[in-house]
């Protein structure tokens, strides 16, 4: 039997293992799609090669460290899309290693480059009074201020994000 191609391993990860394994959310999917665009383009300029004639043989430690690199000094990403772009690169090679062993080396090297450290920012909160002058703000004489000053309620009673409050329909709330 032949091994798989860098191509059905790819689409292999992304209908079985993203779509039906883990049914990653269409944001997840979309962030390795776009991982995996850069990659393959990053490789195929490094190689001198088109995207579909790269292999898993290119792929190895050396060529995802100068991606990661590319990625600090000619995009200018900071830490946190370096890491995600890598977390999408350790899925690939963690699904892709059972199903070729014998790149179990590559992939274990691939597996060991570490997710670059960085301070987490404090979160912080606004204070009562900053709270009070947030849901102050909207005129509710205006039904856009009644529904403004409902939103912000929400928000600042739950804890949601505002991508959460824009998918809330009524039968999301309950009156109890």
């Amino acid at each position: 039997m032949t091994p798989p191609t860098l191509s059905s391993l790819l689409q292999g990860f992304f209908t079985a293992r993203l779509m039906r394994h883990l049914r990653a959310s269409p944001q997840t999917f979309a962030a390795y799609r776009d991982t995996f665009k850069l990659l393959l383009t990053f490789a195929a300029d490094q190689t001198k090669r088109s995207p579909a004639q790269l292999t898993l043989d290119d792929l190895d430690a050396v060529m995802i460290g100068a991606f990661l690199n590319y990625l600090d000094t000619e995009r200018h990403n900071s830490t946190a899309p370096r890491n995600a772009r890598l977390a999408a690169i350790h899925s690939f090679s963690r699904y892709a290693l059972p199903l070729i062993p014998e790149c179990a080396h590559t992939a274990s090297q691939i597996l060991a480059i570490p997710h670059r450290r960085h301070d987490q920012m404090t979160v912080s909160y606004l204070t009562r009074t900053e709270t009070d002058a947030l849901l102050a703000a909207p005129d509710r004489t205006t039904w856009y201020g009644r529904r403004d000053h409902a939103l912000l309620l929400t928000a600042v009673t739950t804890g949601l994000r505002v991508s959460e409050i824009t998918t809330l329909s009524i039968s999301d709330v309950t009156t109890t």
